[in-house]
């Protein structure tokens, strides 16, 4: 379901996509996230995405004015989980109400994965 606002100068549509790669990019940013997953994990294992995929690993539900933005990442290994967690939180509610108007009114994250950088 898209949302759709109307003034006196015309009418604005945002896609659920654009709205989930808003979120995506915000998360992204975030200290300690790698990467997003793919929601569709199969067999257990989560595909890191690539930049240009990042709403594959975002699902964001609208109800009218408001919307549930929910996220699958992959973090870096030896961070703490739950700052990581509420620093995108803040980020993606933030930058997605920012952006488009709407009311998030909660952000899920879900860890598909840990990345062990080696060197």
């Amino acid at each position: 379901m898209d949302r759709e606002a109307s003034n006196q100068y015309g009418k604005l549509v945002l896609s659920e996509e654009v709205i989930a790669t808003i979120a995506g990019v915000a998360a992204t940013e975030c200290y300690g996230i790698v990467g997003m997953a793919s929601r569709r994990v199969a067999d257990g294992i989560a595909e890191l995405l690539g930049k240009e995929n990042l709403s594959r690993g975002v699902e964001v539900i609208l109800d009218g004015n408001k919307a549930v933005i929910t996220l699958n990442v992959i973090v870096g290994y030896g961070v703490r989980i739950s700052e990581v967690a509420r620093n995108v939180i803040q980020k993606v509610k933030y930058t997605v109400e920012s952006a488009t108007g709407l009311s998030v009114v909660k952000v899920n994250i879900n860890v598909q994965g840990v990345k062990v950088n080696r060197s």
